[in-house]
């Protein structure tokens, strides 16, 4: 198995940790590109949006989770959550497909919602970057195939052997060849 993916011209050791398995999912390519990131902006105002990086590292950045009680998180719904800062940098990994579909009532447009609140939030010359499996919420990959989630520049990756091995591509999907995640989009919103 290999232990380096390449993304973007870049080499990226997989991410592994016992914290919800990521050597069995989509955590083990999202994890290290998004931490890099986050390591390059560090002296920067961000916000992660879904606790997921404090959970393998330690984190001195804003956390809104409208689910996840821990020490720092800010439980707000990102629809409505509006700080007195703008961000530099705002993240989102494998977080924003439920915004709305895993809710009652069941919203799907709310995503929208989301990531119209969040580009307010970002400041001038800042940028946001999403990860989204595809295919888990059907609503979401439908708005993203009509191009009413206007990503600057986006990317896919997918995922190819059952060991959970991926690579850079131009489009995947979900569940297919192997069940959960096997296509990720990498989506970066940029304000001028």
């Amino acid at each position: 198995m290999d232990k380096v993916f390449k993304f973007q011209g870049n080499t990226f050791s997989y991410f592994y940790h016992e914290y919800n398995r990521t050597w069995e999912n989509e955590r083990a390519i999202e994890v290290p590109i998004i931490w890099e990131i986050v390591e390059r902006h560090r002296a920067r105002n961000i916000l992660e949006v879904g606790n997921v990086l404090s959970h393998y590292f330690p984190v001195n950045h804003d956390i809104v989770d409208k689910y996840e009680k821990a020490d720092g998180v800010i439980n707000q719904d990102v629809v409505y959550f509006q700080p007195s800062k703008r961000y530099d940098l705002i993240i989102s990994i494998s977080t924003l497909e439920h915004v709305g579909w895993d809710e009652e009532p069941r919203d799907p447009a709310k995503i929208l919602l989301a990531i119209e609140n969040l580009e307010r939030l970002l400041a001038p010359g800042g940028k946001m970057i999403i990860t989204l499996p595809l295919g888990y919420n059907s609503e979401l990959d439908k708005l993203l195939r009509e191009g009413m989630i206007q990503f600057t520049r986006r990317f896919f990756l997918k995922r190819i052997s059952k060991d959970n091995q991926w690579k850079e591509v131009r489009n995947a999907k979900y569940g297919e060849p192997f069940p959960a995640a096997n296509g990720l989009i990498i989506g970066f919103i940029e304000r001028e």
